[in-house]
Order: structure tokens, then C-alpha cells, then sequence
């Protein structure tokens, strides 16, 4: 059962590559933009781990407060193919990437020299959400529920982990595959319940008026308190051209401490990049999430070795992971200013 878990995931990868690949062809390093005083801005790409939102608002203030401009740096930011944008930013066919603790851990111990530069928030705010009316209150209430998802073994082991824990049986669990649907249309398809972070969907529904019921990671183990998103390069740039990386975090972390501080002007950034997101859910969402971003952390972006190693052993303890992982080489602080 672990061997296929691990096979799964490897393919996953592969996919990604050749997805994003076709997308960015040769765009990520060697293009140059121009800046207003004549001087040339190195071109630069980021995939989003999904489409634009609060997660990303640091990325784009960045560039509308010029942050970027003022390290030498035009950021492209883009949006990922079906199967995800790590294997991209392995390979170097982008230099920069959003994603998430999970993935660069399992990426890790596949060869994938993944990276992760900073944290976007300092602890895990996900969960299992279900309409109220599903009545969805601990992990021993998903017995008998259609789950809908994204197709991660992860995805199956966290739930059978936590319905483990609840004396609950997870083979009574329904496990399905919506792949880009959001929590919404799989409520209309029938599926009762989804994996969400509270910060979007929670705030939409709140906001729509459809209460619904979250089982929180964090509520059930220490170990599940991992970073999710994370930013992310690779081992290559990282030791061919520390100084961009330098550049793209120190501009970053302006970026994203300008967004813990002013929600409201940071929300208008994000939808002046974005205009086609929904307006009321941006600023809520940005008023909730603008607190999560350093939170209890001295600085935007620290990461915790202990966070990386205890994720990386509930992993291995359920089955997801296997091969040797090393904490201390899937993150580094190095760049984050102080």
C-alpha cells in the first residue's frame, strides 16, 4: 500500500512537469523587462499553487508597490496547470513557486530538489468542511459521507488518521476525485465534504449564508501544525544565484508584512491584479488572513525545524512517506530579512 501511495504521487510530478512546461515554455530564466529610469529588471516567474487569493495578496502588493521593481526583478506571476506547479520549480523551468509543506516533503524524498524560502502563514488553518446540515462535527462523523477531492494519498491517509484516532472506520468513507471544483459545485454534486482552508472558503460561506461545520488538523494533533503554503525554489538557484533569491524573498516579505498590516488597501492590490474575484470575499478574507501572516513568528516567513520534522514523522507513521528525508534541507531561513 505505501509503495503505490509513493508511485501515485511520483506521477503526479511527472504530469506537472509536462503540464506547466507546455505553459511556460522557456519564460523563466535570461528575459529581461525594462524599468522607468531606463535600467534593465531581470524577468522572473512564480506558479500559484491554485488560482489567485488571499494566500497570494504578499506576491502581487509586491509588485504594485513596486517592491519588486526596486530589487532589479519583473515577476510574472502565473497560474498552474491541472496537476500543480512543484515539479516545474524542481526542475528550474520557473524559478519560483507557491506550495505546500506536504508536497515539498514527499518531493523530497523522490529526488525533487525542492525548497522551501519562507512560510506564507505560520500555522496550518485547514480543515474538513461540510454544510451544516451534514452535521460534520468530529472525524468519527465522516462515516458513511462522500469526500471529495483532489486525488492525494494524503488526502486518504488524513482522514483515515484522524477517523483512526476517533475509533471510526474509514472504509465507510467514499473517496472521490472533483478535481478542480470548488467546495461549492461539490456540495451541489453531492459530495458532503471537502478539505478547505478556512480563510477562502470558510469566509464565503459565511458570507453566502451556508453555515458550515470544520474539523480542524490542528485540533487533533501538534504534529499536523505544518506550513501550508509555503514558498518555494530549488536547490539550484539557490547555490548558482543566492542574490536573486535574496532579492525575490527580501521584496516578498515587504510584500506580505505590508499585507498583515493594511488588509484593506492590501485586498485592493490583489484585486486590481485580479478583478474577475469577488470583491466582498477579498477584503473579509483579507481581513481574517492579514493576522494569520506572522502571527506568532518575529518575522514574516520564519520556518521551525521541529514543524518540519514533525509533519515529516506523521507522514512516515501513516504510511505516505517512505525514503529518508532530511528536515533541515527541505527549508531555510537564510533569506528572509531581518
Amino acid at each position: 500500500m505505501k509503495l503505490a501511495r509513493t508511485k501515485k504521487w511520483g506521477f503526479a510530478f511527472a504530469a506537472s512537469a509536462l503540464a506547466l512546461a507546455a505553459l511556460t515554455g522557456c519564460a523563466a530564466g535570461g528575459q529581461e523587462g525594462q524599468a522607468e529610469g531606463g535600467d534593465a529588471l531581470r524577468k522572473v516567474t512564480l506558479v500559484l499553487d491554485w488560482t489567485p487569493n488571499t494566500n497570494h495578496t504578499g506576491l502581487y502588493v509586491a509588485d504594485a508597490e513596486g517592491y519588486y521593481e526596486e530589487e532589479g526583478l519583473d515577476v510574472d506571476i502565473i497560474q498552474p496547470g491541472d496537476a500543480g506547479g512543484d515539479a516545474v520549480v524542481a526542475s528550474g523551468e520557473v524559478e519560483f513557486g507557491i506550495s505546500v509543506q506536504e508536497n515539498v516533503t514527499l518531493a523530497r524524498t523522490q529526488g525533487f530538489p525542492l525548497v522551501s524560502i519562507a512560510a506564507v502563514i505560520q500555522h496550518n488553518t485547514s480543515g474538513f468542511a461540510a454544510p451544516a446540515s451534514v452535521g460534520l462535527k468530529s472525524p468519527k462523523d465522516f462515516e458513511g459521507k462522500t469526500y471529495g477531492g483532489w486525488g492525494s494519498p494524503i488526502e486518504s491517509a488524513m482522514i483515515e488518521s484522524l477517523m483512526q484516532e476517533a475509533g471510526a472506520d474509514f472504509s465507510k468513507v467514499e473517496m472521490l476525485s472533483a478535481g478542480n471544483s470548488d467546495f461549492f459545485t461539490m456540495k451541489e454534486n453531492g459530495i458532503d465534504f471537502a478539505w478547505i482552508f478556512y480563510g477562502w472558503t470558510g469566509i464565503e460561506s459565511e458570507l453566502r449564508g451556508e453555515p458550515i461545520d470544520i474539523v480542524y488538523l490542528t485540533d487533533y494533533s501538534k504534529k499536523l501544525d505544518y506550513y501550508t503554503p509555503v514558498v518555494i525554489t530549488n536547490e539550484k538557484l539557490i547555490a548558482d544565484d543566492p542574490e536573486l533569491v535574496e532579492k525575490f524573498v527580501r521584496a516578498t516579505s515587504k510584500g506580505y508584512t505590508y499585507a498583515a498590516e493594511h488588509p484593506e488597501e492590501s485586498a485592493k492590490a490583489l484585486l486590481a491584479a485580479v478583478p474577475e474575484l469577488n470583491e466582498e470575499l477579498v477584503v473579509a478574507s483579507q481581513k481574517w488572513l492579514s493576522e494569520k501572516y506572522i502571527d506568532d513568528a518575529p518575522r514574516w516567513g520564519e520556518q521551525k525545524l521541529e514543524v518540519w520534522e514533525n509533519y515529516a514523522a506523521w507522514m512516515t507513521e501513516h504510511g505516505v512517506m517512505e525514503g529518508e528525508f532530511d528536515a533541515a534541507k527541505a527549508f531555510t531561513n537564510d533569506f528572509i530579512p531581518e
